[in-house]
């Protein structure tokens, strides 16, 4: 078995984690995050052309009469076209498609036009999902402290069995701020969108989260009746039993998250993405975040 010094290094892996959760913190309130339509309200079309595919400045040129707000045109592949406009009506709908397949024609008259998808979402259907999102991540936490809790009632000494799960939520939420911070950052400088899908992203990062941070805790619960060491040397022994299984589940995992961030779709790519970037995350906070945390805590305690 491994015995690397982890608890041992501990000033060195916090302050990594206090510099990162720094830094994204202040890209969040600074930057803020860029709100795709599910939460500003508006519509988004997406087409192919089956055949050349007109430039981005020649649609552009096709729809100026129509006067849309905030339109922006994106190229998808090698044949679609992703727009985003605030009009959410079907007559606003309509035009669009009819000015987009007479651009295809004139182009090639060979040249067709397929419709992928069209949403449309309301201000006041955007904000509701603003604050659902923001009960639905609160209400989550409650639960899993609660449920930390009491899973390690029993284990009370030489740390409340309380403070396991306090542990877990402040990892949780080191790993959430961290991950939104990089979507504050993508979405200031490459204009990246978040969408209700990213809403679950996050709550499947918490919920990673949480169980690497469970598995660690749970050796640590199975090795303090039995070990001759003390509280830092058990930490220490519990994270290096359990380091393997931790490492090569997010390994396997992340190596399938990142084939599909190349290889998938664009609407899917930043959702991934999120789930990328917090199963890493995650990965490395219950281990070298959340354990030497607990050992912090039974120090202060002494």
């Amino acid at each position: 078995m491994t015995n690397f010094k982890i608890i041992q290094k501990k000033n060195i892996w916090l302050t990594i984690s206090g510099v990162l959760f720094v830094v994204f913190l202040a890209a969040i309130l600074v930057w803020g995050l860029k709100f795709g339509i599910d939460f500003t309200g508006g519509s988004l079309l997406e087409v192919t052309y089956q055949g050349s595919r007109p430039t981005v400045s020649q649609i552009e040129e096709s729809l100026a009469d129509l006067k849309l707000s905030s339109l922006i045109v994106q190229p998808v592949g090698d044949e679609d076209m992703l727009l985003r406009f605030q009009e959410t009506t079907e007559e606003s709908h309509q035009a669009i498609l009819t000015k987009l397949t007479g651009l295809a024609k004139q182009e090639n008259k060979d040249n067709s036009l397929v419709e992928q998808r069209f949403e449309s979402v309301g201000p006041s259907i955007g904000q509701e999902l603003k604050v659902k999102s923001l009960y639905a991540i609160f209400f989550v936490l409650v639960a899993i402290l609660i449920y930390i809790s009491y899973v390690f009632l029993k284990v009370s000494r030489p740390v409340a069995s309380w403070k396991y799960g306090l542990t877990a939520i402040i990892a949780m939420f080191h790993d959430a701020i961290i991950t939104v911070g990089v979507f504050a950052v993508l979405g200031h400088f490459y204009g990246v969108e978040i969408n209700i899908a990213f809403v679950a992203a996050i709550l499947t990062v918490l919920g990673y989260s949480v169980h690497d941070s469970i598995v660690v805790f749970d050796r640590i619960r199975e090795n303090l009746p039995k070990s001759d060491l003390d509280f830092e040397g058990t930490v220490n022994l519990s994270l290096n039993q359990t380091l393997g299984r931790s490492i090569n589940t997010s390994l396997t995992t992340l190596l399938v998250l990142t084939s599909i961030i190349i290889f998938g779709g664009a609407s899917i790519r930043p959702f991934v993405l999120a789930l990328a970037v917090g199963i890493f995350i995650g990965t490395y906070s219950s281990i070298f975040f959340a354990a030497p945390l607990l050992v912090i805590w039974e120090r202060w305690k002494k």
